[in-house]
Parts: structure tokens; sequence; C-alpha cells
């Protein structure tokens, strides 16, 4: 069911504000919230990395979508875009995890469920749901035109959920449902750990991954690459940003790398 939210009204005005005065929102309302004053600082800060316009590009959003975003962290980095954005035409659902599954999990539900009640003219229309393998329905069968995984998938392979995981998502997409999913890129002249325990994954294992939960491979974007990264560090992908693991040895090193080199890949269930 949708959040039972609050208003405090501030953010919310000023988005408001800002959105009817921006004679770019017609032309480019994804480029306006993503420069809109609903995201945090800590959140725009991460944006020369992440390249939001970009990547949802690339995965061909639009407003009048049926999305699901999976795990959205504490933060909700992407909620913060897509939430206003898909609020009047379309439908986003937030898959979380497991508040039962770690201590992790739990608060980082009750951080983003508290930055939800706190905007509900923002957030009002998210529908939360549960993905925790494939326990659990995140949107209806078959009704979903895009899915969206930002850097999970690495945690789900050591878990040994991931199948079940993509098998939840596969039902979720109606046929000629795209996913959208970005992690961090593993060297291609090493097996890939099946621990994981450097956080990276190679692209041809994710696509192996995709295609056994019967996805077909869609293409591939260099827009979240970092030849910088030399993914040999001494706590995997932890020791760049925004992380930085290893704290202050190093630090200047690891910032100048920047965040890491990562794949980005969409995949289609077929009609």
């Amino acid at each position: 069911m949708a959040w039972s939210v609050r208003s405090t009204g501030l953010i919310a005005a000023a988005f408001s504000l800002a959105v009817s005065m921006s004679p770019a929102i017609a032309a480019d309302q994804l480029q306006t919230l993503i420069a809109g004053p609903q995201r945090t600082e800590p959140n725009r800060v991460r944006d020369p990395y992440r390249h939001p316009l970009e990547t949802l590009k690339f995965f061909h959003l639009r407003d009048n979508m049926k999305v699901v975003e999976i795990w959205p962290g504490g933060s909700g980095w992407w909620t913060e875009i897509l939430a206003p954005y898909l609020s009047k035409h379309g439908k986003l659902y937030e898959a979380l995890p497991n508040p039962a599954s770690s201590n992790e999990a739990k608060r980082g539900n009750e951080i983003f469920a508290a930055k939800m009640a706190a905007a509900p003219d923002l957030y009002g229309k998210v529908i939360a749901t549960t993905l925790d393998g494939d326990h659990n329905k995140i949107a209806p069968d078959n009704s979903v035109d895009l899915v969206l995984i930002f850097r999970n998938l690495h945690d789900w392979v050591p878990q040994g959920t991931a199948d079940g995981a993509l098998k939840a998502v596969y039902r979720a997409l109606k046929p000629g449902g795209v996913l959208g999913i970005e992690d961090h890129r593993a060297a291609n002249n090493q097996p890939q750990d099946p621990t994981v325990k450097s956080g990276y994954l190679r692209e041809d294992y994710t696509i192996a991954l995709m295609k056994r939960a019967g996805f077909k491979f869609a293409g591939k974007s260099e827009v979240n690459a970092n030849p910088k990264d030399t993914k040999d560090y001494p706590s995997g992908v932890w020791t760049l940003p925004p992380t930085l693991r290893l704290k202050d040895q190093d630090r200047d090193k690891y910032v100048a790398i920047g965040e890491s080199d990562r794949y980005t890949m969409k995949f289609v269930k077929p009609r």
C-alpha cells in the first residue's frame, strides 16, 4: 500500500515553485528534476559518478511508466528523481529488503520511510513492497514497464538469492518490459569469485544469470565506466568513494580515482 505520510511542506513547496517557474520542464522534465531542490546535497554531489540523466535515458524511462526500483537504500538516491517524475502519469514501486534479514536492512528501511513521510507531496504516491529472494511480489504480475537494479546484484550472488530475486523481477515485468541494471564491473581476465568478496561482478557472469532467469540481453552503455578503477584494493570496491573504508589511509589516492567502474546493461522480458 502507499506510504501514510505527514507533510512538512518545505521541500515540496520549493520543488513545486521550481517546477512551475521552469520553462525547461516541458522539454526536459527529467533534467529539471535532477537539478531540482528536492534532491539532498549528499546525493547531488555523486552525479558526476552516477550520471542519472544519461543512465535513465539509456533505460528509456518515460513519465507514464510503471517502474520498480529495487532496494533504494536509506538515502533514496534515485527515488528523489523517480518519484516526482512518475507521480502524475506513472507509478513507482519501491521494493525494500526484508527488515528481518539484517539490522542494516531494518535501519535502512526506517530511514527511507522517514524520508518518504517527510515530504508527502513528493513521495505520497510511492508504493512500498518487499523483495526478499522469491518470497514476495514486488508488483502485480506482468504489470511493470521497467525494473531498476542499482548495485544490488553483487550482494545477492554471495547470499544465494540472485536467482530468486530475478524470478520475482521477471514475474513483475510485463512481456517486453525492461530490466535495467548497474553494478561494479570486474576485470574480464580473472574468474568470477562466487563470494564476490571484492564487490565486483564480471559482465559475462551477469549476462549468464539474466539469461538463466529468462531475460534477453538488449544492450549496454559505458556511461558509468571509470578507466581509473584498477579493481585491486585492500578492501575491494569499498576502498573507493563513497565508502572509503580505509579512512585516511591513501585517501587522496582513492578520491582521485573516484567511484567504481560500473557496467550498465538492459535486458528484456520476451513477449
